[in-house]
């Protein structure tokens, strides 16, 4: 197997990147978070899981080993294969993933694209007690959870067609300003900022 390739940075999308070592371009399938954090480099060392199958050789790319154990219990969940996965991990950040999946928060996992009550329940189910050992493996502390009221906030900002990722941040720095305000207040005072 696999463990990492280290080149240079032949291509890069969103959601492939082509690495070049020693004359060799290996086509890597990665997520948004890998793809935001290689964006401005033109080399890199990216950690590989390998799947091989009758039909085609696979090589799934991440930046860091938090994210690659995250995609590898995400794959191990009946139900989620490894574009599913990929799919979760570019919509959610490892932490907030980590944080999701251990508050067994089911409709924040709802919100990414294909993925229905049943798939989410059974992540939650399935991963609940083993995102723990990756925050303990990483050696990293889960985020704290949002409040219900930011969780409101980013969902109505979504549905009004803003981006999950923009929509946390103006929010985030809204409660950073004024933590106990409403849900209507938060909503108004981040429209301004997208």
């Amino acid at each position: 197997m696999i463990e990492y390739l280290k080149g240079e940075i032949a291509e890069l999308s969103p959601a492939r990147m082509i690495l070049e070592c020693n004359g060799t371009g290996y086509e890597l399938h990665i997520s948004l978070t890998t793809y935001s954090a290689f964006q401005n480099r033109k080399e890199a060392k990216v950690l590989v899981y390998e799947i091989i199958r009758e039909d085609a050789h696979l090589l799934y790319g991440f930046e860091t080993d938090r994210e690659r154990e995250l995609f590898l219990l995400l794959t191990s969940v009946s139900g989620v294969g490894p574009n599913t996965a990929r799919t979760i991990l570019s919509s959610l950040p490892p932490a907030e993933l980590v944080q999701i999946i251990a508050a067994g928060d089911e409709k924040s996992l709802t919100l990414v694209k294909g993925i229905g009550s049943k798939t989410a329940q059974r992540i939650i189910v399935d991963l609940r007690n083993k995102v723990k050992s990756v925050e303990e493996k990483t050696g990293r502390t889960p985020v704290s959870q949002r409040s219900r009221v930011a969780d409101e906030a980013i969902a109505a900002l979504v549905m009004l067609g803003f981006q999950k990722a923009a929509s946390q941040k103006a929010i985030d720095a809204v409660l950073k300003k004024s933590p106990n305000i409403t849900v209507e207040q938060i909503i108004k005072t981040a429209l301004k900022m997208l």
